[in-house]
């Protein structure tokens, strides 16, 4: 009796173990398939929203430039304790001119980012003391700070002390 109780609970837990990985998904699905349907020079706003729904991002300098995005992760071997891996990246980038028409697309894959070479180099920060913009600034947080110049006179009295 108590081998039939082993047996019935081992095949639950067999039974109710998933053997599909879990799949987390992030942006369009199918972006790949659905970015064929659009067709430079033909495709208009309303057209683009309706196959691609929003886009994830709107670029900050041109409104005319729409960025849509497919990610997909799933959980790694059990050696690496289960943290996720992306195994699917894809951006599209679609450039439409002034009268909604689609000028231009660009697809990229997660091959095609591995490809991108990123500017290493840094932008140095312009602010040195004996320029006229330091002391310009220097002089106006001192008059924010200290409106009437109470200040300036009460470190002077004690200066002479």
């Amino acid at each position: 009796m108590l081998k039939i109780l082993y047996i019935i609970f081992l095949s639950l837990i067999v039974t109710n173990c998933s053997v599909k990985k879990v799949v987390k998904h992030h942006g369009v699905p199918f972006l790949e398939k659905k970015q064929k349907s659009l067709i430079i020079n033909k495709t208009n706003k309303n057209d683009i929203k309706k196959i691609l729904g929003e886009p994830s991002t709107k670029s900050k300098f041109d409104n005319d430039i729409w960025i849509y995005i497919e990610r997909k992760q799933t959980q790694s071997e059990l050696k690496n304790f289960g943290k996720m891996k992306i195994y699917k990246n894809d951006v599209l980038v679609l450039d439409i001119d002034n009268y909604g028409i689609l000028r231009k697309k660009e697809f990229y894959n997660k091959d095609d980012m591995k490809n991108i070479k990123m500017v290493k180099s840094t932008t140095e920060s312009g602010f040195e003391r004996n320029t006229f913009v330091y002391n310009f600034m220097s002089s106006m947080k001192q008059k924010i700070n200290d409106p009437l110049g109470q200040r300036a006179k009460k470190r002077k009295e004690i200066s002479q002390r």
